[in-house]
């Protein structure tokens, strides 16, 4: 994760682009590819709008994930050490035997 977000870095700094990347913009850009990948579901079934637009599809989770790491990257965020801790929180809040095959939030576990 480390050497692909150098890259992604080196990418942007090569351009001039880090003086737009606050980390309030990035979560608003983040956001709106998000949205941008969400567009390609819109009215399809699942199976559907992967067919018809996986290349697409590909595009649009890229830029969320660069977005993502250009964050993480300006917030000094080790994107593996936050990963890992989350999953910890949700092994808690998710035991195997209390959420296994069900869509229940943990709330109502």
């Amino acid at each position: 994760m480390r050497q692909l977000t150098e890259e992604i870095i080196r990418f942007r700094d090569a351009r001039n682009w880090r003086q737009f990347h606050n980390p309030k913009d990035l979560a608003i850009s983040l956001t709106l590819e998000a949205g941008e990948l969400l567009e390609n579901f819109q009215w399809k079934g699942s199976e559907d709008a992967v067919a018809q637009g996986r290349e697409n599809i590909q595009d649009e989770l890229a830029d969320v994930l660069i977005y993502a790491l250009i964050l993480a990257h300006e917030l000094d965020i080790d994107v593996d050490e936050a990963v890992r801790a989350k999953l910890v929180k949700n092994d808690e809040k998710y035991p195997v035997e209390k959420s296994y095959g069900s869509a229940t939030k943990y709330t109502r576990l």
